[in-house]
């Protein structure tokens, strides 16, 4: 048997559902097979960071048409939620760049209102220098999928389509069978590409995600707090000595009698170094100068630069972020609330663009927004509703920036690509998303229906986003 025979078979193992505990031996073959070819040390560094907007953002209403027949549709879908051309910001391909497959022209919705003269300008001049791309009507998605399939009764569907549950979960995992998330998979692939294998490569401050749930490597949680996390009190606050003694007797390697016991004193022992090692790692750091807003956000997005910068002492040369945005489940009050929601992405990842840049990764740091789904074409008259397909952002200097990727939709209320009550089918899916970017971050082609197991049903792995 051949080195890639033996690797796919090895892999499709380990993925495949076996128990931990077998899974653990069989990922170590998998780490020194896959990794062989990977640069180590800072030359080699790549991070992913996933912005997942919590709730569905509106793409209609994010990027928005111009002019021509999209714009005569979207005037006529809209309804009460169509926004003005006055209030959009032009989004030009650069020289070289796909423009809408429409042929229309497409904005971005300035955000721009009383206290906000900034709005989104930040994110359109990002697409307008090449370091942000338009990945268009990206969706879950078993199989490509028209109108007429849709409508077909046993054709392959997502399951709980326009659940917020359902498909926060299933743009995190692309399998509907599995607890495990595609960045979580990713990080079982490849995290011995890490000197520094004791803390996990996938590192969340936008809360637990499915994202980032390995069979190995597990998600480690963080706060925008200055250590990176809220202090041990029982064991930093010297008053508490007898409390802290009485707690590191307890958690003493082998000191329990029951394995419950033992498997919690390993998690709280693990906690402990982790957060030591993290704290140390971020005083010793490089200053992050770059401002970023006064929000949650801007705080969360702020702490990986912070992370970044600390990569050579934690031993980092792949690592994969989460961060998060609530608040874009708008059946209400969208016209007033939209804005500023928008206004905070774009503000923060320009924020977040800027400080890679000052830390000289921005060619090594890759950022793209993620959501339960799009909404609906149609007004419910104060706001849209769940819906499917939605447009995403791409940032980066690996980006090929200042294109647009992938079809846009028909925004006619009952056309071909509405599967009911204004829901956009998705045309590019998660699948293909996700595994323009697992490529890039080293991945191999044979690897990845190990990743994205229904990639094979999509006529193109690679949408082509990604240098």
């Amino acid at each position: 048997m051949d080195r890639r025979a033996f690797l796919s078979r090895t892999v499709r193992a380990a993925l495949g559902g076996v128990a931990a505990t077998s899974m653990l031996g069989q990922m170590r073959l998998v780490e020194a097979a896959t990794t062989a070819s990977l640069p180590r040390g800072d030359a080699g560094y790549r991070a992913l960071v996933c912005l997942f907007l919590y709730g569905g953002n509106d793409s209609v209403n994010t990027i928005v048409p111009i002019d021509g027949v999209a714009r005569s549709a979207y005037q006529g879908s809209r309804g009460t939620l169509q926004l003005p051309v006055s209030a959009l910001l032009p989004l030009t391909p650069v020289a070289g760049g796909a423009a809408p497959s429409d042929g229309c022209r497409y904005g971005l919705q300035s955000a721009i209102r009383a206290g906000d003269a900034v709005g989104t300008s930040g994110l359109r001049d990002l697409f307008a220098t090449g370091k942000a791309a338009v990945v268009c009507n990206v969706g879950t998605l078993v199989r490509p999928t028209t109108k007429p399939q849709y409508q077909t009764p046993g054709f392959s569907l997502p399951p709980q389509l326009f659940s917020h549950d359902d498909q926060q979960t299933y743009w995190q995992t692309s399998r509907p069978d599995s607890s495990l998330g595609w960045g979580g998979r990713i990080a079982d692939l490849l995290y011995a590409t890490n000197s520094n294998t004791v803390l996990p490569m996938t590192m969340t401050i936008g809360g637990e995600n499915v994202l980032q749930r390995g069979a190995v490597v597990n998600q480690y949680a963080l706060n925008p707090h200055p250590q990176g996390a809220v202090p041990i009190s029982a064991i930093e606050n010297s008053w508490n000595a007898p409390r802290r003694d009485i707690l590191r007797e307890m958690n003493a390697p082998e000191a329990q009698a029951h394995r419950l016991e033992r498997a919690f004193a390993r998690s709280m022992n693990r906690a402990i170094d982790n957060y030591g090692m993290v704290a140390t790692a971020l005083a010793g750091a490089p200053n992050v100068a770059t401002v970023f807003p006064d929000t949650r956000l801007g705080a969360q997005l702020r702490m990986v630069a912070r992370l970044v910068a600390a990569r050579q002492t934690l031993g980092m040369q792949r690592q994969i972020f989460f961060v998060s945005a609530g608040g874009f489940d708008t059946h209400d009050t969208q016209l007033a609330d939209h804005p500023g929601l928008l206004s905070d992405v774009a503000r923060s990842l320009a924020a977040f663009y800027a400080a890679t840049v000052e830390l000289g990764v921005a060619e090594s740091v890759t950022t793209f927004t993620a959501s339960d789904f799009g909404r609906t074409l149609s007004s419910n008259g104060d706001g849209s509703d769940h819906g499917w397909g939605g447009h995403h952002f791409v940032i980066g200097d690996a980006v090929r920036g200042g294109s647009f990727y992938g079809a846009m939709p028909s925004l006619t209320v009952g056309g071909q690509d509405d599967a009911g009550w204004g829901q956009v089918i998705p045309t590019l899916s998660v699948d293909q998303y996700g595994a323009t970017l697992a490529r890039w971050f080293g991945v191999g082609s044979s690897l990845m229906s190990d990743i994205f197991p229904n990639i094979g049903n999509f006529p193109v792995a690679d949408i082509g986003f990604m240098r």
